[in-house]
This record gives structure tokens, sequence and C-alpha cells, in this order.
């Protein structure tokens, strides 16, 4: 169950007393490791799992990312130095997710933006909606839809049978459920949910019709883009990575890590398009 930050808070608010009354600290120091833990309180996850205190700091890598290098290194080193705190003074198992550097393979293909999906979204007709939002709203892999059976789809949960054998229950949007409900009545299918025949649409078939609606737009994206779209957007939009990992699948977060670094770089392309000294 998660805490709230209050808690989170309280043990700031002692770490700062201990810098200062105990270490000897100077107040202006203090000051610096202050501003960087109530900045990281106001948007980090810190929540109990499984005995062991979790505190994910996505977000607040996000939210620093605009920073010079040297006020992140900062930044980042005040947090280390409230864990160790933790797990010295206070006795509290840490796991501080987030504050390494991932990086990124240079295959990993990147996410599409929101505005193109919302566009192609607009003109599509019910089965290509209802095909791109089961990968880009659910974070499918191709051949897991390829494979979805209507019996999987229970209600607001819906069963993915994933590599390896490994089966995992995703929630499904209220939009979508209805989304899926007005397809069957239209299209009646019998056993899986895009069939072609008697039989499922298999992954090339189902890629084919994906690729072929974005490149009327303009824009050339691949099922596995949109499988990476939907956990990079999910975690810019705070998300915890522990809930983005199991939602995809992924066996260690280290796996889902690598979207925190694609979302930094992104803002940070961003960031050096915008600035007014850019392009001097």
């Amino acid at each position: 169950m998660q805490q709230r930050n209050t808690s989170l808070e309280t043990y700031i608010e002692d770490f700062l007393n201990y810098m200062l009354d105990v270490r000897g600290y100077s107040e202006k120091t203090v000051e610096t490791y202050e501003i960087a833990l109530r900045q990281m309180s106001e948007v980090s996850h810190f929540y109990l799992e499984e005995g062991m205190q979790i505190l994910d700091i996505t977000p607040f890598r996000f939210a620093i990312v605009e920073n010079s290098k040297k006020t992140i290194v900062k930044k980042l080193s005040a947090v280390r130095s409230f864990v160790t705190y933790l797990e010295d003074q206070c006795q509290i198992g840490v796991k501080l997710v987030a504050d390494e550097s991932i990086k990124v393979p240079q295959s990993l293909p990147k996410p599409i933006e929101e505005r193109y999906i919302d566009e192609v979204l607009g003109k599509a007709n019910l089965e290509e909606k209802l095909l791109i939002t089961m990968l880009y709203g659910l974070g499918l892999r191709i051949s897991e839809l390829s494979g979805l059976k209507l019996s999987d789809i229970n209600g607001e949960w819906i069963q993915i049978h994933g590599k390896g054998s490994k089966v995992r229950e995703l929630p499904l949007l209220a939009s979508l459920q209805k989304m899926i409900g007005v397809y069957r009545e239209q299209n009646m299918p019998k056993k899986y949910l895009f069939e072609k025949g008697n039989a499922p649409m298999n992954s090339a078939q189902l890629r084919y019709r994906l690729t072929k609606l974005f490149k009327k737009e303009g824009l050339k994206v691949t099922p596995h883009q949109l499988r990476h779209s939907f956990a990079t957007h999910l975690l810019n939009h705070g998300a915890r990575i522990a809930d983005v990992s199991e939602l995809l699948g992924h066996e260690t977060m280290a796996t889902t890590q690598v979207y925190t670094k694609l979302g930094s770089v992104k803002k940070m392309q961003e960031y050096m398009k915008a600035h007014p000294l850019a392009g001097k």
C-alpha cells in the first residue's frame, strides 16, 4: 500500500535537523539540501512493498531534466544522503528507484507524440481505433494482441498471455470496454478479438494494418513504438515505475527504466530547441 508523502516529509524534516544539530552543517548547506528534498518529495512516490520502503524518484528526474548537469548531480546527491540517513540512523531499509543514469540502446524506438496518436484516432474507423487503442492503451506486444481470445476479456479486466507463457491481468478503461462491446456487436468475432475467416489475424497482418493507417498521415509507426509510447507517456504523467513494469509484463524494473531516460532526452531536446540562445 502506498504511503502518503506526509511521512516522507516528516523524515526529511528529521534529516535536516540531524544535518544541522548533529552533523554541524551550516544553515546555507542545509537549506540547499532542503530545496532539493522538498522538490523531490512533491512529485516522487514513497511506499511500502513487501517489507521494503520504496522511494521512486522517476518523476523527480523528469522535473529536473532541464537543470544544469552540476545542479542535477547536487540534487541527486542530496537524495542519496537522505536515503543513507534513513538506513543508518533510522534503521529503515530503502530501495531508491531511478537514481542512476540509464544507457538507452540505440535500437530503442522513439515514442510517438500524444497529439499524433490523437490525430490518427480521430480519422480511424471502429476496427482501426480498437487496434490502436489495444496496443497504445494497454501496452501490448503485437503477438499478445494477435492471440487475444474473447474469453480473455472479462468485464473490467483482460488477461494477457505474454512471453514465456506468463499471464498478467490488465485493467480496461471504461472507454475501451465500451469500444470492445460495440466492435463485438458489429463484427461478431467468434473466438479471437481480431479474426480473418475462422483464424486469428497473425502479427504480420495486424502490423500491416497499423503501419498503413499511420502512413496515411505521413507517419512511420510500428506496433512496438506504441508499446514504448504507452510506457513513456505513463511515466511522463507521474505513474510509478513499478506499476508500469507490471503492466508491461517486464521481469524486472531495470528493463522499464530505459523509458525514464527516453523521456529525459526528449525533454532536453525540446528545451534546446525552444531556448532563445539555441539558434545563436
